[in-house]
């Protein structure tokens, strides 16, 4: 049996507690996929593979499913902290050739610089595999254009969530995912 999803949708979420575990649980169902069973994968998005709402995504699941996610997560319990989690896209133009999908998490970002990153990670490993020529010294924004004028790259995007962790001891979590269908 072959599984290469043909959908997928983006989300993310945040929860807060005082227990790590809770706090990840309250996390995903902010992003409203605590009813799954999530089995992490690796990062390819499927050739052909459709970017649908999360809405129209979760419609075609059912409560209990194993549904695979890339998953980036990142949690603190120290007051002040900013922890950030990120999922970078990178579609090719040939929708018969695949993609990357990057997870990002860390610490004093803020979601656009996030989100940039991981963004990025994904064009860089799609532009490699495909053999597009870029200069990793350049900043995201001018290689993002050097990506879209080769002609080889269709689209990047990201989907992020970061938070400041709260006064108490309480744990934060946050997560960004990419759910496979």
């Amino acid at each position: 049996m072959r599984l290469v999803p043909q959908k997928l949708f983006l989300t993310r979420g945040f929860g807060v507690h005082r227990e790590k575990l809770t706090s990840f649980e309250l996390a995903l169902r902010d992003a409203a996929i605590a009813q799954f069973n999530l089995v992490r994968v690796s990062s390819i998005f499927p050739p052909r593979c459709k970017i649908v709402d999360p809405e129209a995504g979760l419609e075609l699941l059912q409560p209990g499913e194993i549904v695979f996610a890339v998953l980036a997560e990142m949690a603190t319990n120290e007051a002040g902290r900013r922890v950030a989690a990120s999922i970078g896209v990178a579609r090719p133009a040939n929708q018969d050739q695949y993609g990357y999908l990057s997870e990002h998490h860390g610490f004093g970002e803020t979601e656009k610089e996030a989100g940039d990153y991981a963004e990025d990670l994904a064009a860089t490993m799609l532009a490699t595999t495909l053999g597009v020529p870029f200069d990793p010294e350049r900043d995201y924004s001018e290689r993002r254009e050097q990506y879209k004028m080769g002609g080889e790259i269709v689209d990047s995007t990201s989907v992020t969530m970061a938070r400041t962790a709260e006064e108490g001891g309480v744990w934060t979590t946050v997560i960004a995912a990419a759910i496979l269908i």
